[in-house]
């Protein structure tokens, strides 16, 4: 009996923090290069038997008592494909085609994002919304003295009379899953390397890749698993409660 009590608690944990994530992509629907996140689950035992380390785990995936079905968190992944591109015609948007990232300069160290939307600051750098100014292909914050500019398909900053500033930076990881997200939605990692095969489109910005429809999907499941766990949870409790009191009763 309360073997259910634990399955059904580990599943509303496991329901709730699904419905956190899948609220969190829909409340991010309309932020310019933001990438869904994904949770997964397994059971307690599987977990477990997977972080044992380098031995051999046949034993454990044999054993009688490999029957746990109490959930636990798997992981929590970003799903780094293509947003789709909107143009904006404002000055200083701009979008990556392809892989990588913009490199920003944040009080912590280098972030990584594909948010273009740019403003300049006091002091005439181009940053992220108060985050962080980008950085150029070498790792220099770009300082403009105009938002007035052309820029081609490399990311190479002019002014409209020809004179050259800077160059983009667009940076690639050898695996995009090794990256942590920061709170404010950046991503830091090891091994940036340039990526000079990519599209800069200038007054454009790169959209979520959150789906809407399968979000909404996801979020009635969820919720639907999650009202019935707390049913049975109730259940269960009242099956526990009669079963103390006839046993008081009895006595």
């Amino acid at each position: 009996m309360m073997k259910g009590f634990y399955n059904l608690t580990s599943g509303m944990a496991s329901q709730q923090n699904r419905l956190n994530v899948v609220a969190n992509n829909m409340t991010n629907i309309s932020t310019a290069g933001y990438k869904a996140e994904h949770y997964t689950d397994r059971t307690f035992d599987e977990v477990m038997v997977s972080r044992i380390g380098n031995i051999d785990k046949s034993h454990y995936q044999t054993m009688e008592t490999y029957q746990s079905h109490i959930l636990a968190p798997d992981q929590l992944y970003t799903d780094f494909t293509q947003g789709s591109l909107e143009e904006t015609n404002l000055p200083l948007d701009f979008a990556i085609q392809g892989e990588g990232f913009f490199a920003i300069q944040t009080v912590d160290g280098v972030a990584y994002t594909r948010a273009g939307s740019f403003t300049l600051d006091n002091e005439g750098y181009l940053c992220l919304s108060e985050l962080g100014r980008v950085l150029d292909r070498e790792g220099n914050p770009i300082q403009l003295p105009t938002d007035k500019l052309d820029v081609d398909a490399q990311g190479n900053l002019s002014t409209q009379g020809g004179e050259y500033l800077a160059t983009l930076g667009v940076f690639m990881f050898p695996d995009n899953g090794e990256l942590e997200r920061t709170p404010y939605g950046l991503f830091t990692g090891e091994g940036a390397q340039l990526n000079d095969q990519v599209v800069i489109h200038h007054k454009w910005v790169e959209r979520s890749n959150v789906n809407m429809i399968k979000e909404m999907v996801n979020m009635m499941t969820t919720q639907r698993a999650l009202q019935s766990a707390a049913q049975l949870s109730k259940i269960y409790d009242q099956v526990i409660n009669r079963a103390v009191n006839d046993i008081g009763r009895l006595q």
